[in-house]
C-alpha cells in the first residue's frame, strides 16, 4: 500500500484554533468541471490561546488568488492545506480557487448527481470547496452567492435576494464549516408552512426532481410532525423563517442535517404507496425527524472535535427513537432498535472494529460514523434517562440548551450539566463513553425462607486497545411474577455499579420467576441458567413486552442451536408456544409479527461462536429453513386464517395500526408459501396495490422458486423507477441459493443499469451479498473474491462507500480456518491496491490485527 501509514490523529492532542472567524462570504460561480468559489473570512486571534499560526485546509484544489488585507498573501501550499504569515491581529482573508463538481465521484465536498449540483460536508468535505479551517469548533455565520444558469439555487438559512442566474443566501447563526450546503438544480418543491409555538411562519420546502412531486407528501408531513414533537417534548422551535430540504440520487449516507437546507438520499426521504414498503415509510419519518432535531442537538450546539461525534449523534438518535416511539408502537420501537443493535453493534463490539463510543484515535473519521457511535451512542442516553429519572432528564436538557447554545462541546460538558442539574457523581457512569465492548452479565439466584436474591456480575472482554476493563454502571431493569402469571413486583430499577453486586427482595410468599432487563433497559449480553418451559412461561405471560419478545426469542436461538450441534428436531413446545403467541389476538400485530421472526443467521453464528463452537454457515442456513418449514407446518390449519385475518381492505395508510397488520399478514403468507409453492403469494402479487404487498408476495415467491415470472413482470413495471430498482437488484442477491449468490450478483452488475457510482445501487447488490451469509461464507470462497473485486474497484471512485462496505469481512475470525484462510487473502488482495484510499487502508488494517 502506498498509504499504509496515514496519519492518526488523537484525542489527547487536541488544541484550540489558532484563529476564530466572524464572518464568512463565499461566492460560487457555478460549472461542472471549472466551478469558481470567491472566498472572504474575517479572522481573529482566538483569546483563549496564544498560538498564531494560520493553517487552512484545503484539499484538489487550484488557487487562483489569495490575499490579506488586499494584499497577495503567498501561502505555502501542501496536499492537506496551506499555511501563510499573517498579522497578529485581526484581518481578512480573499481567495479565488477552482474546483471540478463533475468529476467529483467521491460525492465529498461540491459535486454533480445528474446534472444537479449539492454538497456533503460532514466530516470534512468542505476543505475540497475553499481553503478554510475545517474543524468543528470554528462557528461563524454564513453569506453565500450562487451564479449559475440552473433555475434553482439554494443554500444554508435565510434567502437575502435573487436575480436571472443567480441567488444570496445569509445563515445568521454561526455554524462550523461540516453544516455548510448549497443545491442547484432543476427541481420541483411540494411546499407548506409550520407555526411555531411563539407564532412564527416557517416556509417548508421538499425540493426533488421533476417526476418526483408524487412522493413528498409524506416527507412533508413529517417534517411538520417533527417539528410540534420537539416543541411539545423539548420545548426546542425552529429559528429560521426556511426550512429546505433536497431529494439527491447519490448520497453517500442517509441524510444530513445542515443549517436550514437539509439534504436526503432520495432513498431516504420519497414515498409513495405504490413504490415504498411499509419500512421504507417509517424509516423515512425517522430519519427526517432525526435531521431535523439536528438543529438543536447538532447545529445550535455542536461538537468540539470529531472525537466527540457521539455528542451529536447518539443524543439525535435517542431523540428520533422516542419520536417514533410516540408515532407508532413503543414496544415494537424498542424491540427493532435492539434487535438493530446487536445485529450491527454488538458484533462490532465483538470483533476487530471495535471501538469506544467516544474514539481516542482516528485515522479517517469517516470510519467512525458506526454503530458504536449512534446506536450505542444512543443507548447510553437512554442508561442516563433511566438512572436520573424523566423529570431530571428533560431539567437537565434544558440546562444543556441554554448553557451551551451556539457552542462546541465535549461529553465533559454533557456529563457536566447532569451532575449539576441531578446532584449526582456521574464520573464512573462516563466510562460507557470511554471503555469499549459489550459488557456480559451473569445472574443467578437464591430463594431463602421468602427472600429472594439475585447475584450479579460484570464482565467486559478485552478489545483492540483496551485488554482491561473497569466495572460499569448498568441499570437492570426487573420484574418478579408469580408462578400464576401475575406480577409480584412491578418494574423496579436496580443499580449496578461493582464487579459483583448482590440485590435482595425479601417477604415474598413464592419463588418468583424473574423477568430481568426489562426493555433491554442497558447495552449488554445476559446470561442466566434457565430452561424453556420458563421462557415459555414469560412468552405468555411476562407484562414487559420487550421481555415477552425475549423469552421466544430465546427459545427460537435454543431450538436452533440444538438442531445444528447436536441434530435435533425442532423442539414441539417451541412450536406450540409460537402458535399460541402468533393466534393471540390481545397482542398487536406489529409485535406478533416480530415475535414470530427467528433470529438471524450472524445472530446464530454469533451465538454459536460465543458458546465456543465454530460456526457453519450452511448448517445455520440448513436449520433456519428446516425450523421455517416445521412452523408452516405446525400453522397450517392457522394460516389461511390468520392471513386473511390480517389482511387490510382499507385504502392504504403507511400508520402504525395498519402496518402491524400488514407486517403479521405477510409473516403468514411466507410459511403459508412454504406448503402452497407460492400460490397465495402469486394472488397477492396480482392483487397488490401498494409496494409493501408487492413486495413480500415477490419475496415469497422467490423463495418458493417460482420467482422467475414475477421478477420479469416487476422489471418491466418498474425499470423507469431507480429506487424500487434498488429493491429488485437486493432481492434476488439476499434471496438467492448460498451456491448462486456470488453468481447473481456478479451477473446484476453486468447490466446497463448497474452503476458502480450509485451508493444505492452498489449497496442493492454488495450490501444484498454481505447480508446473505450463508452464500458470502460460501464454502467455494466466491461470495469473498466477487465481494473484494468490487470493492478494489469501487475504492477509486469512491472510498467512503468501499470502507463501510469493509465491514463484511470484519467477522473472519469467527468461521473455520478454510474460510478465515480465503478471507484474509481479499483482504491482502486489497491491502495491496496501488494508491488505496486512507478510509479503505484503516478499515483494512483494522480487520485484519484481529
Amino acid at each position: 500500500m502506498k498509504d499504509a501509514a496515514p496519519q492518526t490523529f488523537y484525542l489527547s492532542d487536541y488544541t484550540p484554533p489558532a484563529f476564530l472567524i466572524d464572518e464568512v462570504s463565499l461566492t460560487f460561480r457555478l460549472a461542472p468541471e471549472a466551478t469558481r468559489v470567491i472566498s472572504r473570512i474575517h479572522f481573529v486571534p482566538n483569546p483563549d490561546t496564544t498560538d498564531r499560526s494560520f493553517f487552512l485546509h484545503g484539499e484538489q484544489l487550484k488557487l487562483i488568488s489569495a490575499k490579506i488585507d488586499g494584499h497577495d498573501a503567498n501561502p505555502t501550499l501542501t496536499a492537506q492545506g496551506l499555511t501563510a504569515e499573517v498579522p497578529d491581529h485581526e484581518f481578512t482573508w480573499e481567495a479565488e480557487v477552482e474546483i471540478s463538481p463533475a468529476t467529483n465521484t467521491a460525492l465529498e465536498g461540491l459535486y454533480m448527481s445528474n446534472g444537479m449540483y449539492c454538497t456533503q460536508c460532514e466530516a470534512e468535505g468542505f476543505r475540497k470547496i475553499t481553503y478554510y479551517p475545517d474543524r468543528p469548533d470554528v462557528m461563524a455565520p454564513f453569506h453565500v452567492r450562487i451564479e449559475g444558469d440552473l433555475p434553482v439555487l439554494l443554500s444554508n438559512g435565510n434567502p437575502v435576494d435573487q436575480g436571472e442566474g443567480w441567488a444570496e443566501w445569509s445563515d445568521p447563526w454561526p455554524k462550523p464549516a461540516y453544516l455548510f450546503a448549497l443545491v442547484a438544480g432543476d427541481l420541483r418543491a411540494t411546499s407548506g408552512t409550520f407555526t411555531t409555538r411563539s407564532g412564527n411562519e416557517v416556509a417548508l420546502n421538499l425540493w426533488v426532481r421533476p417526476g418526483d412531486e408524487g412522493k413528498t407528501e409524506f416527507g412533508l408531513q413529517a417534517l411538520k410532525d417533527s417539528m410540534k414533537w420537539d416543541e411539545d417534548v423539548y420545548g426546542r422551535e425552529y429559528d429560521l423563517d426556511l426550512f429546505n430540504i433536497v431529494a439527491v440520487d447519490d448520497f453517500n449516507m442517509g441524510a444530513m442535517e445542515n443549517k436550514g437546507l437539509n439534504i436526503f438520499n432520495s432513498s431516504a426521504v420519497l414515498a409513495s404507496p405504490e413504490t415504498s414498503t411499509d419500512a421504507n415509510f417509517e424509516r423515512i419519518e425517522g430519519i427526517i425527524a432525526h435531521e431535523y432535531f439536528h438543529n438543536w442537538t447538532g447545529n445550535r450546539i455542536t461538537c468540539r472535535d470529531w472525537f466527540q461525534l457521539c455528542l451529536k449523534e447518539g443524543l439525535t438518535v435517542f431523540r428520533d427513537q422516542q419520536f417514533t416511539s410516540d408515532m407508532r408502537s413503543e414496544p415494537v420501537k424498542r424491540i427493532s432498535d435492539v434487535l438493530m443493535l446487536r445485529a450491527r453493534q454488538f458484533r462490532e463490539d465483538a470483533g476487530p472494529l471495535a471501538h469506544n463510543v467516544r474514539p481516542e484515535s482516528y485515522q479517517e473519521i469517516n470510519n467512525f460514523y458506526t454503530a458504536t457511535v449512534y446506536e450505542k451512542g444512543a443507548e447510553v442516553i437512554g442508561m442516563l434517562f433511566r438512572l436520573v429519572g424523566e423529570t431530571d432528564y428533560y431539567r437537565a436538557l434544558d440546562m444543556y440548551f441554554q448553557r451551551h447554545d451556539g457552542q462546541a462541546c465535549t461529553i465533559e460538558d454533557w456529563i457536566a450539566v447532569f451532575e449539576d442539574a441531578t446532584g449526582r457523581d456521574l464520573t464512573q457512569f462516563k466510562r460507557w463513553y470511554t471503555q469499549a465492548g459489550t459488557p456480559h452479565l451473569t445472574v443467578t439466584e437464591e430463594w431463602v425462607n421468602g427472600k429472594y436474591n439475585l447475584h450479579f456480575k460484570q464482565e467486559t472482554k478485552p478489545t483492540p486497545g483496551q485488554p482491561d476493563k473497569q466495572p460499569l454502571v448498568i441499570p437492570i431493569a426487573v420484574g418478579l411474577l408469580a408462578h400464576d402469571g401475575s406480577e409480584i413486583v412491578p418494574t423496579t430499577l436496580l443499580e449496578m455499579t461493582e464487579a459483583a453486586q448482590t440485590f435482595s427482595f425479601d417477604g415474598l410468599t413464592e419463588r418468583p420467576i424473574p423477568s430481568i432487563l426489562r426493555e433491554f433497559s442497558a447495552p449488554v449480553v445476559l446470561h442466566r441458567d434457565t430452561n424453556n418451559q420458563e421462557r415459555a412461561f414469560l412468552l405468555a405471560h411476562d407484562t414487559d413486552p420487550f421481555n415477552k419478545w425475549e423469552a421466544g426469542r430465546a427459545l427460537a436461538k435454543d431450538v436452533l442451536v440444538r438442531m445444528i450441534t447436536k441434530g435435533t428436531k425442532p423442539d414441539t413446545g417451541f412450536l406450540d408456544a409460537l402458535r399460541q403467541m402468533a393466534l393471540d389476538d390481545t397482542q398487536d400485530p406489529a409485535f406478533r409479527a416480530l415475535a414470530m421472526a427467528l433470529p438471524s443467521q450472524d445472530d446464530i453464528a454469533q451465538t454459536l461462536f460465543a458458546s465456543g463452537v465454530t460456526p457453519d454457515p450452511m448448517a445455520i442456513y440448513g436449520a433456519v429453513k428446516t425450523l421455517s418449514r416445521a412452523i408452516a407446518e405446525h400453522m397450517k390449519d392457522d394460516l389461511p386464517a390468520l392471513l386473511a385475518a390480517n389482511t387490510v381492505t382499507e385504502p392504504y395508510q403507511p400508520n402504525a395500526e395498519q402496518s402491524g397488520k400488514r407486517a403479521l399478514a405477510n409473516t403468514a403468507l411466507s410459511l403459508l408459501s412454504k406448503l402452497d409453492n407460492g400460490a397465495a403469494a402469486q394472488a397477492q402479487y396480482d392483487a397488490a396495490d401498494n409496494m409493501t404487498q408487492q413486495l413480500s408476495a415477490l419475496s415469497c415467491l422467490i423463495r418458493a422458486g417460482a420467482g422467475a415470472d414475477a421478477l420479469a413482470k416487476f422489471e418491466q413495471q418498474w425499470h423507469g423507477d431507480r429506487l424500487v430498482m434498488d429493491k429488485w437488484f437486493g432481492l434476488q442477491v439476499m434471496l438467492a441459493e448460498p451456491e448462486d449468490a456470488a453468481r447473481v450478483a456478479q451477473t446484476l452488475t453486468e447490466r446497463d443499469d448497474f452503476d458502480m457510482k450509485n451508493p444505492n445501487r452498489f449497496r442493492a447488490v454488495f450490501g444484498a451479498l454481505a447480508g446473505n451469509p450463508a452464500g458470502f461464507h460460501h464454502p467455494s470462497g466466491d461470495g469473498y473474491r466477487t465481494m473484494a473485486d468490487w470493492l478494489i474497484k469501487l475504492d477509486t471512485v469512491n472510498p467512503q462507500t468501499t470502507a463501510r462496505m469493509c465491514s463484511a469481512f470484519d467477522t473472519w475470525k469467527r468461521y473455520d480456518a478454510d474460510r478465515q484462510a480465503m478471507i484474509r487473502d481479499q483482504l491482502e488482495r486489497i491491502a495491496a491496491k496501488p494508491d488505496l484510499s486512507r478510509d479503505v487502508t484503516e478499515m483494512v488494517e483494522r480487520i485484519m490485527a484481529a
